[in-house]
């Protein structure tokens, strides 16, 4: 095995990408693209070190699929590259976008086959088409379409960054460094994902699963004789509100403990810490709006919501209508899919004393199908 660390860089916006999923977030059967990719560079056996690159708060869900090294990006592809740099320790660093799925052992061999030639490694393309550039045909012999992965000498590699100036890739900042790059036969099969329509490009990505992912929650909240009461979004006409730190929507912090927990995200308390000033008397439809768009941009798709809330006061039967209404709004899903009900406990435990409010909900979520 040679001294080569592999950075794969996956902090990027998907700015381009007309989806409302991340494109390192789509899925190819269960796994995200980004760690399909570092799975299939691990299992060739070729690095020492693993290195994924993205932000900072992706990065504690990308922990719960692998065990890889994991760095926070930066503002540009250039500074997140910096930043794996200084993590890196071996004498050859191979550094790709997670974007370009699709890497053959063949591609990899020809690459680490010439590590010693030059300071950069590059894989090119040939240009069959004419090119034209400021309306004057040139020589398309003289064009080459770069690719990645690139292989570059570590220290040269970290030098060469240390300028404002700005590269598209690494084997650019090398050269005008005055270091040296050997181009080597590239891929037409590591095409990288930038438009939508990439994916047709890309025969050894399979559809997402089809699996329904369930999850449920639980909460409750006492009754405080201070504040409004608010329940599953709508207003409640009542003598008391909930002791909370937020809002103490109740049904909402249960629904997001729901679909927190069928996307495998963890709970409310890891997104939205209790002691954090930030959230003290926040609208709790507002908590749910961005745990929906995470679940969006992480590639998942909501099916269906139920939720019990379990009250001996107030009474709620004349407000589950709107409740429907608004969660659904919330959910970007048809009021069909969401479900509310209300029970007592027939006066027992502390729901029965009217002390509190429980509610239990359960969340159904897929797969984002971008094969479709």
């Amino acid at each position: 095995m040679p001294d080569l660390t592999l950075v794969l860089l996956a902090a990027g916006s998907s700015s381009r990408f007309d989806m409302n999923v991340k494109k390192q977030w789509l899925r190819i059967a269960h796994k995200p693209l980004w760690q399909y990719v570092a799975d299939n560079f691990y299992s060739t056996k070729l690095f020492t070190k693993i290195i994924i690159v993205s932000t900072a708060d992706e990065i504690p869900f990308m922990q719960n699929y692998a065990d890889y090294t994991f760095i926070t990006g930066g503002n540009t592809r250039q500074q997140s590259l910096k930043n794996a740099l200084n993590a890196v320790e071996s004498d050859y660093v191979l550094v790709s976008d997670v974007a370009r799925a699709c890497i053959n052992k063949e591609l990899l061999n020809r690459i680490i086959s010439c590590k010693n030639d030059a300071d950069s490694i590059v894989p090119f393309l040939k240009v069959t088409d004419t090119i034209v550039y400021e309306d004057k045909t040139i020589d398309r012999d003289k064009v080459k379409r770069i690719q990645t992965p690139q292989l570059s000498k570590t220290s040269i590699l970290k030098s060469s960054l240390q300028t404002k100036e700005e590269f598209t890739d690494e084997s650019s900042a090398i050269t005008a460094f005055g270091g040296t790059r050997v181009f080597v036969t590239g891929d037409e099969e590591a095409h990288k994902i930038t438009y939508t329509h990439d994916l047709n490009k890309l025969p050894c990505l399979e559809a997402p699963s089809s699996d329904i992912l369930s999850g449920n929650g639980f909460d409750v909240h006492a009754f405080d004789d201070k504040g409004e009461m608010f329940l599953g979004g709508v207003k409640i006409e009542s003598e008391f509100g909930f002791k909370a730190h937020s809002d103490g929507d109740v049904a909402l912090h249960s629904l997001i403990d729901a679909l927190l927990g069928a996307a495998g995200m963890g709970d409310i308390g890891m997104l939205f810490p209790d002691n954090d000033d930030a959230y003290k008397g926040i609208d709790s439809k507002e908590l749910l709006s961005r745990v929906v768009n995470k679940l969006y941009n992480y590639g998942f798709i909501i099916v269906n919501v139920d939720i019990t809330i379990a009250a001996q006061k107030p009474r709620i039967a004349k407000y589950k209508n709107e409740m429907r209404k608004v969660i659904a709004e919330l959910l970007h899903i048809d009021k069909a899919r969401v479900n509310v009900k209300a029970t007592t406990t027939e006066k027992l435990g502390f729901i029965g004393r009217a002390e509190g409010v429980g509610v239990l909900a359960n969340a159904n979520l897929k797969y984002y199908n971008w094969k479709r």
